[in-house]
């Protein structure tokens, strides 16, 4: 049974990796393999064949059930008006809110709207009548559009997360007047009910701990919604390996579901008293067993039934379930039946972190301390033993998954969590659990005190998580090196008698000597990457790199550098630049510019920002970017050809018009790079010395606006490549039609982000462009 759903899930695995889907009469041919391969094989071979068969076709089955509900291409941006009901708790942000819209009619003649969508309503507060609640039913009028999301390497997949809630358009409400109406406070659904219970639960613990820092984190613990969070909270638990303990964690729900099973236990076998004599009906185990799971079903339901959450309740049902039905069953055999039910529901969930982190944790607990504890003994110390036995086995066995996944170690990881695992866990969520239930003003006491040691314990996590060895940065191994890698933990994490467990060890050296990959010298590098409307690339050398712009502000916290550029940098293991260019001060281009500065060591901050900007107090060495300046890296040359030190002077000009532009060259070939430049600029720079601008590659001045990249001068700069950063579908309707058709017309390969993905460009003796949605294609782009 074990080696069939093993099968399965690789099956399954294996399905989100293609670029496009089996046909149906593939999958039925695949269907009918398996069953030929059921009635000749026998023993493993038939269960690992057959079970990849099947659990490819049933990832692909229901792959092509939730892409056949498409919104029509015709009908995005189009104003459409459709009735339904909120479907998940909505997420307040700066301007309005987010929430899951289940349509159940689409009121537009002719219009066709998924049935699952997500939408954003502006201009609407927790204060205002409008403001909606889940289980509500509403006519609104939308605009909607096809998934879409930024790729990026090592980033997060938009595309992949909205496929597998279900969700198959984006969109916002049109302010429409008395069209947007209210039609009923409440849709039975259990769902819904569900929802409206977590929000009950949020708003309760929000009314009592008003504005306090750590609110959101109580949440977290209640009901599983980790929004609320703010950044520098996050950088603090990640750098010390506790944000599995910052949410219902499997720990916290096999703890609460403990305590129902001890309850109903205790209650149980004293029912004689009473005259019911319940345990000559049913067992006192199982009634306690049933009661665990029932309320480990509740837990898991208000957390949002997330992967660790899903994975923890299956297991506890399947214990439970074997205790009813008489049967002993390992532990291998329960975790593996909770990792097939979990693949069954949901063949996506093997994308995200969280399902190979908690199926590991539990994987590597298993292998190294079941039956391997020894003569047990009872006390304290017996305990505090077991602890650091099972916190060594975790921290060793995740190390090479925690790498791949995100580029970095906690160093630290081990002391912290052993102080945050019994804070969290026996003092911090019980309060917060009662508190949220408690009327006032006993919740007012419950919930603060679960506040206040979220507070203590922040304090010597920060002070863990300050040095630069907290966290042990490298590049995300290979396939070769994780398997080396793994191999090795299994051989250090084997039983007492193994011989030579240290040499594990050994099988690590790849995994601890990975270093980022760099062109050789005289050559360079470039990553645009996708950020949307805005502007972010990265420059590599042999020794140094350079940052040009660092993507737009999304919202307070989120930008180009949070979400997309140092996710990157951590997964290449670059810790450091040895220059950051800030071309102007637009929020398209220095959005993300003080997350970078806070996070990544830079050696010099080069910009044309004006004095006074908050982003030019958080560097070390802030310099202005002058025409005239040039520098050498590794043979390649490095030169400033804009704007002029008079331009400073000059209050009448945009901050566009002071844009860097930095032009890059080495053997024969070269990039410029032009901000957001217009064409009185590119005149400018074509009067002074037209030859200098030659480039084998452009980025499109102001992401190809109506404004900039003359006929003139891109006849000068003659590139072969014409990158463009914009947004999908962006207000801006960059880039304008003429000056893409002008790009074209001139024969200039043309490549926008917002259609591939990110761009990388090795310049060399030959020019290779590669683009993320082409390298790294999957069946649901574009869909």
């Amino acid at each position: 049974m074990r080696s069939a759903i093993l099968a399965f899930t690789a099956g399954a695995a294996w399905l989100q990796t293609r670029p496009a889907l089996p046909e149906p009469t593939s999958l039925a041919g695949c269907v009918a393999t398996a069953i030929v391969v059921c009635v000749i094989l026998r023993g493993l071979p038939r269960m690992v064949i057959a079970g990849v068969l099947l659990g490819a076709c049933w990832a692909a089955l229901l792959a092509h059930t939730a892409l056949n509900d498409a919104l029509p291409l015709a009908d995005e941006g189009r104003e459409i008006a459709v009735t339904g009901a909120v479907a998940s708790l909505p997420h307040r942000f700066d301007g309005g809110v987010r929430f899951q819209f289940d349509v159940a009619h689409v009121d537009t003649p002719g219009a066709t709207v998924p049935a699952k969508i997500i939408l954003s309503w502006y201009s609407v507060s927790a204060a205002d009548p409008a403001f909606v609640q889940p289980g509500e039913r509403w006519r609104l009028v939308v605009r909607l559009q096809r998934p879409h999301g930024n790729a990026n390497p090592h980033g997060f997949d938009y595309e992949a997360w909205l496929l597998e809630q279900g969700v198959r358009a984006t969109g916002y409400v049109r302010p429409a007047g008395a069209r947007n109406a209210r039609l009923a406070a409440w849709t039975p659904d259990p769902g819904y009910a569900v929802e409206r219970a977590r929000g009950w639960l949020r708003s309760r613990i929000l009314a009592v701990l008003d504005v306090k820092p750590y609110a959101g984190v109580i949440v977290a613990l209640v009901i599983g919604d980790q929004r609320g969070i703010d950044q520098g909270s996050w950088d603090v638990f990640n750098r010390t390996g506790i944000s599995h303990l910052v949410s219902i964690s499997g720990l916290h729900i096999t703890m609460l579901a403990g305590l129902a099973a001890w309850a109903m236990s205790w209650l149980w076998r004293r029912s004689f008293f009473t005259g019911a004599n319940l345990p000559l009906h049913v067992p006192a185990q199982k009634a306690a067993a049933l009661a665990g799971a029932l309320v480990a079903l509740l837990y898991v339901l208000l957390a949002g039934f997330g992967v660790p959450a899903q994975r923890t309740f299956y297991m506890l049902a399947v214990v439970a379930l074997a205790l009813w039905c008489g049967r002993i069953t390992s532990m291998s055999h329960v975790l593996c039946l909770a990792l097939g039910v979990a693949v069954l529901r949901d063949p996506w969930a093997m994308l995200w972190p969280g399902f190979w982190l908690s199926f590991g944790a539990v994987a590597a607990i298993l292998y190294a301390c079941s039956g391997r504890l020894g003569v047990p003994t009872r006390g304290w110390r017996a305990g505090l033993l077991v602890a650091a036995r099972t916190q060594w086995a975790v921290t060793l066995g995740l190390a090479p998954l925690t790498l791949l996944l995100f580029g970095q170690v906690s160093l630290v990881s081990p002391l912290a969590n052993a102080v945050a695992i019994p804070v969290i866990s026996l003092f911090v969520t019980p309060l917060a659990l009662a508190g949220s239930v408690l009327p006032s003003p006993l919740a007012d006491l419950v919930l603060g005190s679960a506040h206040l040691g979220i507070v203590v314990l922040v304090w010597p996590l920060t002070w863990l998580s300050a040095p630069a060895l907290a966290v042990w940065t490298a590049p995300a191994p290979t396939p070769w090196i994780l398997v080396l890698a793994l191999a090795g933990t299994a051989w250090m994490l084997a039983p007492r008698g193994w011989p030579q467990r240290w040499a594990g060890l050994a099988a690590w050296t790849p995994l601890l000597t990975n270093m980022p990959a760099a062109p050789a010298a005289g050559r360079f590098d470039i990553t645009a990457f996708d950020v949307g409307q805005g502007m972010a690339l990265l420059v590599e050398t042999q020794h140094h790199r350079l940052l040009y712009d660092t993507g737009p502000l999304y919202a307070p916290g989120a930008s180009g550098a949070t979400r997309v550029i140092l996710p990157y940098l951590r997964g290449r293991g670059i810790g450091r630049l040895d220059a950051l260019v800030i071309s102007h001060s637009d929020l398209d281009h220095v959005g993300g510019a003080e997350a970078v500065l806070q996070t990544v060591r830079v050696g010099q901050l080069i910009s044309s920002l004006p004095d006074g900007h908050r982003v030019l107090g958080k560097a070390t060495r802030p310099a202005r970017c002058s025409a005239g300046q040039a520098w050498h890296w590794d043979g390649v040359r490095f030169e400033m050809l804009a704007p002029d030190n008079a331009s400073y002077a000059n209050p009448r000009l945009k901050s566009n018009a002071r844009s860097c532009v930095l032009r890059i060259s080495a053997g024969g070939k070269a990039l410029l790079l032009a901000g957001d430049i217009e064409a009185a600029q590119e005149a400018a720079l074509l009067h002074l010395d037209a030859d200098r601008l030659r480039a084998d590659v452009l980025l499109a001045p102001h992401h190809g606006s109506g404004t900039s990249s003359s006929a003139a001068f891109l006849q000068a700069v003659a590139p072969t490549v014409g990158i463009f950063q914009v947004g999908h579908r962006n207000r801006y309707r960059h880039p304008q039609k003429l000056v893409y058709a002008r790009y074209g017309a001139m024969g200039i390969e043309r490549i926008r982000t917002d259609e591939r993905g990110a761009v990388t460009l090795a310049f060399g003796a030959t020019l290779d462009v590669t683009t993320y949605r082409a390298t790294h294609a999957r069946y649901w782009y574009g869909r």
